[in-house]
């Protein structure tokens, strides 16, 4: 029997047990690889918070597979549930957040439910969402200042101020004064010329009679 031959097997089935166990390594480091970057529930987070005035449920996915993921949130009272939104969130490592507005009372209990097609992962996020004691702030009105604005006083009269002149009467002025105003003479000269007339007409006759006693005594 030739010795070469079987030197040639063992060496074969030495190589063979190497490369074996080094595809089964290999195998196993994949395995683990691919479980730590898999979606996972423990990688997502919710909380109920405020965003501004506005009431939110913020979901917060930290999957570096990037897996999407469909967020659905409920509101749970009395056992019942009331659907109050659903997004698609694709996680990061750094973590990927999505919101649904909500306007939460202090205290209100919340169910949040994660599906995915990709590792079977179809799970609540554990612990659910409580909201807090106090409510988000609401804005007050804001009203205007109003500031009483003092009304100027009325000007007193002056004291150095002169009087007003009275108003003009109305009433007619007696015919004496305003004969006197327009002419400038007494009232009675109209009387006065009347009887100038009578003498200047009595003595032209007293003269027409006397010449004609005259003329016939001739």
């Amino acid at each position: 029997m030739s010795v070469v031959p079987r030197i040639s097997q063992r060496i074969s089935s030495r190589a063979a047990r190497y490369v074996g166990v080094a595809a089964a390594a290999t195998a196993l480091t994949l395995g683990v690889a691919g479980s730590a970057s898999a979606c996972n529930i423990s990688e997502f987070t919710a909380k109920a918070g405020c965003e501004g005035q506005q009431g939110v449920i913020s979901v917060t996915d930290v999957d570096a597979s990037g897996t999407p993921a469909t967020v659905t949130v409920f509101r749970t009272s009395g056992g019942s549930e009331e659907q109050v939104g659903s997004q698609v969130v694709k996680g990061s490592k750094e973590g990927a957040t999505i919101t649904f507005k909500e306007d939460w009372k202090p205290g209100a209990t919340y169910r949040v439910h994660v599906k995915t097609d990709r590792f079977n992962v179809d799970d609540d996020v554990k612990g659910g969402v409580t909201a807090p004691a106090t409510a988000c702030a609401t804005e007050k009105p804001s009203t205007p200042p109003t500031s009483a604005v003092p009304s100027a006083p009325a000007p007193s009269p002056s004291k150095s101020s002169p009087a007003a002149a009275p108003a003009p009467s109305n009433s007619a002025s007696p015919a004496g004064d305003s004969d006197l105003a327009e002419t400038g003479a007494s009232s009675n000269t109209p009387m006065i010329a009347g009887i100038a007339a009578v003498l200047v007409l009595a003595g032209g006759g007293v003269v027409f009679a006397l010449r004609r006693k005259g003329s016939t005594q001739k």
